[in-house]
Parts: C-alpha cells; structure tokens; sequence
C-alpha cells in the first residue's frame, strides 16, 4: 500500500471483503465460531472456483490465474 487507508491500494482484497460480508456474514447467523469458520470456508472455496466473475470476462478466478 502507498499509505495509510487507501483502500484502492488494494482494491481486489477490499472488493472480496466487501462480497464476503454482503453475500455471505450479513446474511446468516452462526451458531458458534466453528460453524463461522466453516462457512467462510466454503464461501472462499465458491468465491474464487464456482461463481463467475464480471471483470474477469465471465470466468473464475481459478480458471484465470491457472492459465
């Protein structure tokens, strides 16, 4: 990062943030922490090798950072 809360330093970390929380904590409520992690968990594994991506001309991030 250039300096301090510059968010569009990092803006593809922020954006996941933000796509976790709205898609997946905000929605839901967990029973204890371990039933959290395991959710997250699952989101990621979603996040970034099932659900398409716009920016990234329809594909996944897997399918792009493989090739």
């Amino acid at each position: 990062m250039d300096g301090k809360r510059r968010a569009i330093d990092n803006v593809f970390t922020e954006r996941f943030w933000r796509s976790l929380k709205y898609e997946e904590v905000y929605l839901k409520s967990y029973r204890d922490g371990q039933e959290a992690y395991q959710q997250l968990e699952w989101y990621i594994h979603w996040y970034n090798e099932q659900r398409t991506h716009s920016a990234l001309g329809g594909l996944t991030p897997k399918a792009v950072f493989e090739s």
